[in-house]
């Protein structure tokens, strides 16, 4: 029999060999191109293949997977400043290794009491960030999908009755794509959601809000919950909370802010004027695959009252009788539609205790000042009209129309020779039927040389498009 385990000599020549990669990697991140997709069809067609009846050398494989990793969009390096960037610490990466090697299962507490408090405590420094007491909880996530689609399903179970379909959800044309999503799988139709109109910086308005609820209402429908963005995809708009809450209290309704992106900016100096009343929302969605910089797949829903979590995914297996809940930490399983799932919390907990909260807070600082710099310099273009000043680290731009042309063309041509450059990455969204590029300031390896540059580049382009 073919052995699966590799001798201690093995291993360590196995770990060697990865480290080496990703040390390589990491060390040429800045002198990698923002994205090369160039021959990437190529590269992926070699992939298709059998699965090998006999194994092959990891040096092998690392040749076969270095142009895989390259021909790709560069997520992880400083030029990345399009979507919303996640900057996948190497910290994380340590932790993420070190819990997928030992294979603890967290999922029920008994079965390791000690990380499934690791995992809790994580969860309790999130909440604590977001100025939630200490009787609040959570759970980490797969991302801000799976979080907003539990927010949802425990809203409709905390305040509907079984026969929930005359519920209605309330949300802005800006909320994100996976609050939809989530209402559809929860059994809602898309005429149980309300689009609530936007004020002239993207916001949803209260006012707008107020009536439709209670339009509802007269018609016998029941208003049950409400989705604050705390930091919109498109240009980081942040809805104005102390009047929100004030609406969805005297609805009764579930009131949840969807702080994937925007959240972590409370911690930084001032963050409470940023997101105002964040600490009375039930429910928070939270991202830390953006804010915290943490890789990809790390999401956290946090609720003010554990006990709507639990009672959103009750439920009952014999077997699992042989363990019991402890004390000093929750069953994960039932507080989220998960039983299987893995040891997430070393990724969020190892980082924090390496580097300290202060130094993401720098960081996060930092963001905010560069994305504000940079829509200061772009605002003198003539060519640019400016959408609004950044109300966190997204700067968005389209271009004015010169002689009868069109704007939209000139915004995606800007759009295409800035990213020609390769140095830096921007990306585009649409807003009113106009074609908005954006840069979204998020890396903890962007600073301010590289969006220098992008600033820079963006003025070269459109004063060479002005003519």
């Amino acid at each position: 029999m073919r052995s699966l385990e590799p001798d201690a000599g093995e291993l360590r020549r196995l770990i060697g060999a990865c480290a080496d990669f990703v040390v390589e990697q990491i060390d040429s991140l800045p002198r990698q191109p923002s994205w090369d997709v160039e021959g990437a069809a190529e590269v992926a067609a070699s992939f298709r293949e059998p699965a090998p009846e006999d194994g092959t050398d990891i040096s092998k494989i690392l040749r076969r997977l270095g142009p895989a990793v390259s021909k790709s969009f560069t997520t992880s390096g400083p030029g990345y400043l399009a979507f919303i960037p996640g900057g996948g610490l190497p910290s994380a990466a340590m932790a993420d290794f070190i819990a997928c090697a030992v294979n603890r299962f967290v999922g029920v507490a008994a079965a390791a009491p000690a990380l499934a408090r690791l995992e809790a405590t994580a969860v309790d420094w999130l909440a604590s960030l977001m100025g939630y007491p200490v009787t609040a909880g959570g759970i980490l996530t797969s991302g801000g999908s799976i979080s907003n689609l539990t927010a949802l399903v425990t809203a409709r179970v905390a305040r509907l009755p079984d026969d929930f379909l005359a519920g209605t959800i309330y949300m802005s044309e800006q909320t994100h794509l996976s609050v939809v999503k989530a209402a559809r799988i929860a059994g809602f139709s898309d005429r149980n959601i309300r689009w609530v109109p936007v004020d002239g910086r993207l916001r949803l308005r209260p006012d707008r809000l107020e009536a439709m609820m209670a339009e509802d209402r007269d018609r016998g429908l029941r208003p049950f919950l409400v989705i604050a963005n705390m930091g919109t995809t498109n240009t980081g708009a942040i809805d104005p909370l102390p009047e929100v809450i004030e609406i969805a209290r005297r609805h009764q309704a579930w009131l949840h802010a969807d702080a994937a992106y925007g959240g972590f900016f409370r911690m930084v100096p001032g963050g409470e004027r940023l997101l105002p009343g964040i600490e009375a929302c039930d429910s928070i969605t939270l991202d830390p695959h953006k804010g915290l910089f943490l890789p990809y797949g790390t999401g956290c829903l946090l609720v003010r009252d554990p006990a709507t979590l639990k009672q959103a995914h009750r439920g009952e297996a014999t077997y699992l009788q042989d363990v019991k809940e402890g004390e000093l930490a929750p069953d994960f399983h039932a507080l989220s539609p998960e039983l299987s799932r893995d040891f997430r919390g070393l990724r969020v907990w190892l980082p924090i205790v390496l580097h300290g909260l202060a130094a993401f807070r720098d960081q996060l600082r930092e963001k905010l000042d560069l994305a504000r710099r940079a829509w200061e310099e772009l605002c003198e273009e003539p060519l640019l009209e400016m959408l609004d000043e950044p109300q966190l680290s997204i700067v968005a731009f389209t271009c004015v129309s010169r002689k009868g042309g069109d704007g939209n063309a000139l915004a995606a041509e800007l759009l295409r020779r800035v990213n020609a450059r390769r140095r830096v990455f921007l990306s585009s969204t649409t807003i009113g039927g106009r074609f908005v590029v954006r840069i979204c300031v998020l890396s903890f390896r962007t600073h301010a040389d590289r969006v220098g540059e992008a600033v820079e580049a963006i003025r070269q382009e459109a004063r060479a498009l002005a003519g």
